[in-house]
This record gives structure tokens, sequence and C-alpha cells, in this order.
């Protein structure tokens, strides 16, 4: 085994091990941040603190999208990919930026389409109406 086949088998390797480890370290800090919020709970004669302790972890999935942030994000990414491939690759990473820079357009039109402020006013509303 020379050196022509240890190279591609260490690339296919870092394929590998680099999602492994980190669904690995997901799955860790996870169970940290459950193990914590059941010591919490166990301390809590309050029950709407309970509560309020649930929400706190259903708090990220209740996020709406921000579409107009990802689409400038999307939009800027394929632009840099497009140039990338005008100064040194050639016509395919232009294509390939060309096609991301559309995604981050439709992305970003989706943003105005699809505002963000209602979401925010009900959650605003909703906690007011909890106090």
């Amino acid at each position: 085994m020379g050196p022509e086949t240890i190279v591609p088998v260490l690339g296919i390797m870092t394929g590998i091990i680099i999602p492994v480890s980190v669904f690995i370290w997901l799955y860790f800090e996870s169970k940290d941040k459950n193990k914590t919020i059941l010591e919490i709970s166990k301390n809590i004669d309050d029950p709407s603190k309970l509560e309020g302790l649930i929400t706190m972890l259903d708090e990220r999935k209740k996020e709406p999208i921000d579409y107009r942030r990802a689409g400038v994000v999307t939009l800027f990414t394929g632009v840099g990919l497009f140039l990338f491939g005008v100064f040194f690759l050639g016509s395919i990473l232009k294509g390939v930026g060309a096609l991301v820079t559309t995604i981050g357009v439709g992305q970003l039109i989706a943003g105005y389409l699809y505002p963000r402020e209602s979401q925010e006013l009900t959650s605003a509303v909703d906690a007011f109406e909890k106090k």
C-alpha cells in the first residue's frame, strides 16, 4: 500500500469521520442540557416556572425561519462561487455560482412574501396574555 492509495483512503475516511463526530458532539451536548434541565425541574415547586422551563426547550423550534437573512447569505455565497469560477476554475464553477445565487434570490423574495413580523406579534401577545 503506497502513498498513492493512502491519500484517497484518508480522504474517504475524512468524509465519514467528520459527520460521525458532529453527531456524537450534538448527542453529548443535548444529553448534558437535558440532565441540567432535569436537575432544575426537581427543585422547582411552582408549576408556572416549570412551564417556562419547558417552553425554553421548545424556543428554537417555534422560532420562524428568517428567509431574508438566509437569502442574503446564500446570495453572496453564490456570487463568491461565481467569481471564483471566473478567475480560477472555469465555467463549471460559474454555473454552480449562478445556481446558488438564484437560490439566494429566491430565498430573499420568500423573505418579503412571508415576513416574520406577524409571528413576532403573535408571540408577544401570547407572552403578554400569560401574565
